[in-house]
């Protein structure tokens, strides 16, 4: 094995095991997901959102998402209604335990893009090496395609 292919196994393993550590602390402390704190960072940006645009927003599955809002709904750090426009639709706010839980509980990976002031051109590497990455470790043909739920 090249040094430089061992580099980059220690790097992802380091990936890997930083999110594994940062998802076990987030339970631990706050009781609540990645999912659910990225859920959360989202919510401070606007006083409601529709749950359409959370998963759009987060790239989630339906059903993924509807479970974590609804677990953070049942610990009332949010609040879920129905939309007076569209009673099919429903609407999420979060709460002032919410907010204070978010105030506490450490904002890392994906959703920490959001808040972070990062250089256009960083992020566009960034991209380009994740989109690397998942041609090279072979991950590519497990990549879901646009449209298909998941």
């Amino acid at each position: 094995m090249q040094a430089q292919a061992l580099s980059v196994t220690v790097a992802w393993l380091r990936l890997e095991r930083a999110h594994a550590e940062y998802a076990r602390v987030l339970r631990r402390d706050h009781n609540v997901s990645p999912l659910q704190i990225a859920i959360l960072a989202i919510l401070t940006e606007r006083p409601s959102l529709p749950l359409a645009a959370l998963r759009k927003a987060l790239v989630m599955h339906p059903a993924t998402l509807g479970q974590a809002v609804d677990d953070l709904r049942r610990k009332k750090l949010c609040i879920v209604r129905t939309d007076p426009q569209d009673r099919r639709a429903r609407v999420v706010s979060m709460t002032d335990a919410g907010r204070e839980l978010l105030d506490k509980a450490p904002l890392a990976g994906p959703a920490r893009l959001r808040e972070a002031q990062l250089p256009a051109a960083r992020l566009e590497g960034l991209n380009a090496a994740l989109g690397d990455a998942l041609d090279v470790f072979g991950l590519a043909a497990w990549v879901p395609k646009p449209g298909d739920g998941r």
